[in-house]
């Protein structure tokens, strides 16, 4: 499978200019290949959320396009899950409802049970099963947004900053399970993080953006053997070369 964003832009009505539009990407190239793990970083409003809605076929782009596997992406579809930075909860199901709703509406109730109390009990809510989205912390229902997207195993998952909010423990046990899903079922992993430390840990390859319009700086190949020492030394400099770069990115706007 192959992820191919073609001179891809976007422009949205806005006031960043005297136009009135605002250009959140442009001159966008990027491919992705079946079992690559890419983080994108970069500074607020370089467009690295919209890159996803454009990936998961939620919005179009201005200019350019998007394929997977060679057919052009048009609309949303089941082969592409995306997790939220906010938590979109269904307010009149239970937790456990929320997270094997994908599943049920797919008819897969053979593994219906024993994937669902998996998850529960991964993100540590199997106690809260029973419980509403309004009954939750902000933490908690987004874990559940979290395991919801998980337990579909898409082949493109796309994830917008979906562990900020967890406490760090919770956050660095939700990491390796998604990197041992993802050495699991050799599927392609796109995510946002404002982490430089969780990109590099999760991902084998940081593509590193700056804004006005967002556009990619560098593709930066993590070669680290998994699973990473986050106090390594090739681990560090990989940190401070990735925050030189996005000081450059800033200096150059």
């Amino acid at each position: 499978m192959s992820l191919l964003l073609k001179n891809i832009s976007k422009s949205f009505a806005g006031t960043y200019d005297e136009s009135g539009i605002t250009h959140a990407l442009g001159n966008i190239d990027l491919t992705v290949n079946t079992g690559e793990f890419i983080s994108i970083v970069g500074p607020s409003g370089c467009g690295k959320s919209t890159i996803l809605r454009l990936i998961a076929g939620l919005i179009q782009p201005t200019t350019g396009s998007i394929s997977l596997n060679g057919n052009e992406i048009k609309t949303t579809g089941s082969e592409r899950g995306m997790a939220f930075q906010k938590p979109t909860l269904f307010p009149w199901l239970t937790v456990e409802k929320n997270i094997n709703f994908g599943l049920r509406m797919r008819h897969k109730t053979q593994e219906l049970e024993e994937k669902t109390e998996y998850m529960l009990k991964l993100a540590g809510l199997y106690e809260f099963k029973n419980a509403y989205p309004h009954q939750l912390s902000g933490g908690m229902a987004q874990r559940v947004a979290l395991v919801r997207t998980m337990i579909n195993e898409p082949e493109v998952f796309l994830l917008d900053e979906p562990l900020g909010a967890l406490d760090a423990f919770t956050r660095m046990n939700m990491q390796d399970e998604l990197l041992s899903m993802w050495h699991k079922n050799k599927n392609m992993m796109i995510m946002v993080t404002h982490d430089v430390d969780e990109a590099i840990y999760m991902g084998n390859r940081v593509i590193i953006m700056a804004p006005r319009p967002g556009r990619i700086i560098e593709d930066l190949k993590i070669e680290l053997k998994y699973p990473r020492q986050r106090l390594g030394k090739q681990f560090i400099d990989y940190r401070i070369h990735i925050l030189e770069s996005l000081d450059f990115g800033k200096s150059k706007v």
